[in-house]
């Protein structure tokens, strides 16, 4: 089997993904920070859907505010294990693409720490409900947090061979039929 690191259609899958994913983030930052930069909350669906610009030196939600070292260290490490993992995807397709989802926020909120000291955000979903979601987030965020639902919801309705993968379940069957075939003659 061809390893996805030699793989031409594999990488472009995960770098592909990848390389739309930082695009698109960092053109709705760079776009949001023109334009909202300060001015009043664009609001795209009243009361459901804006965009305001705010900046965040902390992490998920904005928790662990100014570990900007840190947050830098564990992203590279987030890349070396994205990496590692696309390294051993097979002919998983779909999951190659999801893991470039990944590395594309990875390296979106990357770029920002290294750039500016900070994140970029300026997604405010449901704003008429505050106590629900205070939350103000980017594309990258939304790329980490649908891929990592998504990777979680395809493992837990993959089915799962017993007693091996299916390709040796497949190869013992095999094995079984020329056994009996010889017996038989």
């Amino acid at each position: 089997m061809r390893s996805p690191l030699r793989s031409p259609w594999a990488l472009l899958r995960f770098l592909g993904t990848a390389a739309v994913g930082v695009t698109l983030d960092l053109w709705t930052k760079q776009l949001a920070f023109d334009r909202l930069l300060g001015a009043e909350p664009y609001r795209l669906i009243p009361g459901w859907l804006e965009f305001q610009v705010t900046i965040n030196h902390g992490a998920v939600f904005g928790r662990f505010q100014g570990q900007r070292v840190l947050f830098i260290i564990v992203s590279f490490a987030a890349v070396a294990f994205l990496t590692l993992l696309f390294a051993g995807s097979d002919r998983r397709r779909s999951y190659q693409v999801l893991l470039g989802m990944l590395l594309a926020g990875v390296l979106g909120n990357l770029y920002d720490r290294v750039a500016f000291g900070y994140v970029r955000d300026m997604i405010h979903a449901l704003p008429r409900w505050p106590g629900f979601f205070p939350w103000i987030f980017n594309v990258a965020d939304s790329l980490l947090c649908v891929g990592v639902g998504l990777i979680v919801l395809a493992n837990l309705f993959r089915p799962h061979a017993r007693g091996g993968s299916t390709a040796n379940i497949t190869t013992r069957a095999r094995s079984n039929d020329e056994i009996r075939m010889t017996n038989d003659e």
